[in-house]
């Protein structure tokens, strides 16, 4: 288990307070696990995840409920598989991502990559793609970094090179990530 202490959280979680605070959103990318991985993170941004973030409740007594929630515009590239099925038909499986960050990023939106090996060509188009967008671009890798490590404006790596390891790892940055961020953006 890496060592989180050494691992640099706080301009990442910054940068995306910046992105939300502007009215920017992130858009997450990553394969297998990672994909579930993007999901969670997701998860936790969308909705509470601490915190409960009530709506004012001026819109509260719009809507006429109580139970929904501030949230933080995340999106999930990895989730729309009639998408994904056509991007790889049509155009190749490394671009299922990239091709989503074209349709979705805007200069200010920010993006996290998230590979084991940090040599996902999917998830590198899609730091391509982000970056000739203007977007702020993390990587989660493994220890060796791989090619996102040279392509990504910061790069979250874990100690480990095991998979499930990297991965273990990578749901202690990204939960201390989300912890941050809802901090900073929530006062409840």
């Amino acid at each position: 288990m890496t060592d989180i202490t050494h691992v640099s959280l706080r301009p990442v979680a910054e940068q995306l307070v910046k992105t939300f605070e502007s009215g920017g959103k992130l858009l997450l990318c990553g394969n297998g696990g990672s994909a579930a991985d993007c999901a969670h993170i997701t998860g936790e941004l969308v909705k509470g995840f601490k915190k409960r973030r009530p709506l004012p409740s001026t819109l509260q007594a719009a809507i006429g409920t109580n139970r929904l929630q501030l949230g933080l515009p995340a999106i999930d590239l990895t989730a729309n598989s009639a998408l994904i099925a056509a991007v790889n038909n049509d155009q190749g499986g490394e671009y299922v991502y990239a091709q989503q960050v074209m349709a979705y990023g805007r200069p200010g939106d920010a993006l996290i990559g998230i590979s084991t090996s940090g040599n996902a060509k999917n998830v590198i188009w899609a730091v391509k793609a982000a970056k000739a967008l203007g977007l702020y671009t993390v990587g989660m890798t493994g220890t060796s970094g791989g090619a996102l490590e040279t392509l990504c404006d910061l790069t979250l790596k874990s100690d480990e090179t095991e998979t499930y390891l990297v991965q273990e790892d990578h749901l202690m940055f990204y939960h201390r990530l989300c912890l941050m961020i809802e901090e900073a953006m929530f006062a409840e």
